[in-house]
């Protein structure tokens, strides 16, 4: 069954959910332009590896400090000591945690000079203080090289990278497209909930042709063959929450969801 939104679905958000999502569609990213680029230019799936301190807000079923309550606690025979020397509480403490990125590199064949460089925004590039550094400095180094850059946040949390607008506007999600030669210009795609996501052109040199990213067409066939109609429960609020206004709208499209009795504004 297809998603029921036209464009990004912010079921597909959920922590749990979204890890699965951003490998797939950066490989589904890089199978379609492959393809198009060859045999002049590779598209390689690149990672980049750290260590962060992570709340479970970053990533599903990674622990920050949680207390739990002994059993001692729940009896009325029993009162609680705060002393020195009382009973303890069970916690864990933060450890660093390993986060590895998945991001694409465009290079020509010949010379294996990267041209532009294909990112899909994590919870942590967005949310935790040390991936925020992490993916701010690395794309500090491609803005301050000859290679372009193609930014994609399909995530409505956490903190956006930097970009000075002229005019601000408000966007569920972005795409930025940097090209080597026009900065600091960059061109944005400001998408609402309710849109399509766009084709967005890939820049390789200056004075070639750009092919279309049917970014779209990629998201939804996706989420076709991974069933992900199968694993997202529309009978729940979507988190992040929606927007009052987008609240209202998605009730109503997910009320034709086969199977769906409760709406994400009935809860």
């Amino acid at each position: 069954m297809p998603t029921p939104f036209p464009g990004m679905d912010p079921y597909l958000e959920r922590p749990g959910i979204w890890g699965e999502v951003h490998t797939r569609l950066i490989v589904a990213i890089a199978d379609a332009l492959a393809a198009r680029l060859r045999p002049t230019y590779f598209v390689g799936v690149e990672q980049r590896t750290y260590l962060a301190l992570l709340k479970p807000d970053d990533f599903a079923g990674i622990p920050d400090v949680f207390v739990f309550q002994p059993a001692w606690m729940g009896r009325a025979s029993a009162a609680p000591a705060y002393a020195n020397g009382g009973r303890p509480l069970l916690a864990e403490i933060p450890m660093p945690e390993e986060v590895v990125e998945r991001f694409l590199e465009i290079r020509n064949v010949q010379t294996a000079e990267v041209v532009t460089v294909i990112e899909l925004l994590s919870p942590a590039n967005k949310s935790n203080p040390t991936g925020r550094q992490e993916y701010n400095d690395k794309r500090q180094k491609v803005l301050s090289s000859k290679t372009n850059l193609i930014e994609i946040d399909l995530l409505r949390g956490g903190e956006s990278p930097p970009l000075y607008w002229r005019q601000e506007q408000q966007c569920d999600y972005r795409i930025v497209v940097s090209r080597a030669w026009q900065r600091p210009h960059v061109d944005v795609y400001c998408i609402g909930l309710r849109q399509p996501l766009p084709s967005i052109p890939v820049p390789l040199r200056r004075s070639e042709s750009e092919p279309s990213l049917e970014l779209n067409q990629l998201l939804h066939d996706l989420y076709d063959r991974a069933g992900y109609d199968l694993s997202v429960d529309y009978r729940q609020p979507p988190s992040p929450p929606l927007s009052d206004s987008d609240t209202v709208w998605a009730d109503a499209l997910l009320k034709r969801v086969p199977g769906t009795s409760e709406s994400a504004g009935d809860f």
